[in-house]
């Protein structure tokens, strides 16, 4: 089941990416095409959603498939390096809301400054190189207009939308004793709201408890009394 999500989030990305870059797709500065930016900045969101499901072991039973699944939906998203996506994600959780945890920011509880060292620490001088390259190899059929906003502006979208939902309100201060070890809170709506906010990554303190449950399933280990 694992693999058959992973591959739906990443057709749907792929296939709807497709057509906003060809000639077909509504102009990105209208109002036809901002759903569409909405769309494609949600559907970044469960791209990457799918590679953190890779590092868990969750897509597959098989540490290869996992691997091959994981590093494609990272080189997706922004070039990202899978193995350092991986490492970083296991110190967070063996680590979280610590000076040791490479998600958290101890010098600052501002988003802006948070989320600028979040993004510093997974820039790599390779995903330089391979967007800068995937940039031009796509404008040769694609406008840039159309590249700037239906590829990389929902990229940047998602990741505000992971990071938000995903460190920044589950991890930061104050953490008072009910977020207990994990130093997580998580979103009291419903699950409507879950799905719609982060494919249910809202739900982050049952994400730290059983980290080896699929997003998909999270919902299900949802506590009644928790609060983001």
């Amino acid at each position: 089941m694992g693999m058959l999500i992973a591959f739906i989030v990443v057709l749907f990305w792929l296939g709807h990416l497709v057509y906003l870059l060809s000639p077909w797709s509504p102009d990105p500065i209208s109002f036809a095409g901002a759903p569409h930016i909405l769309l494609q900045a949600y559907l970044y969101t469960g791209l990457f959603i799918t590679a953190h499901d890779a590092m868990h072991g969750t897509v597959s039973p098989s540490k290869m498939v996992n691997r091959i699944v994981g590093t494609a939906a990272s080189l997706l998203f922004a070039g990202l390096s899978y193995k350092k996506l991986k490492k970083n994600h296991f110190a967070h959780h063996m680590y979280p809301g610590t000076e040791k945890d490479p998600d958290y920011c101890v010098k600052s509880q501002n988003f802006l400054v948070w989320w600028g060292c979040f993004m510093f620490r997974y820039a790599t001088i390779w995903q330089i190189i391979f967007m800068g390259a995937a940039y031009n190899i796509l404008n040769i059929r694609a406008p840039e207009i159309k590249l700037w906003f239906y590829w990389i502006i929902p990229a940047l979208l998602g990741s505000f939308q992971l990071f938000y939902f995903g460190t920044y309100r589950p991890h930061r201060k104050p953490h008072t004793p009910e977020m207990g070890i994990h130093r997580a809170r998580t979103l009291k709506k419903n699950h409507f709201a879950a799905m719609l906010s982060c494919y249910f990554f809202g739900y982050h303190l049952e994400h730290h408890e059983k980290p080896g449950v699929p997003w998909w399933k999270l919902y299900a280990e949802k506590k009644p009394n928790s609060e983001l």
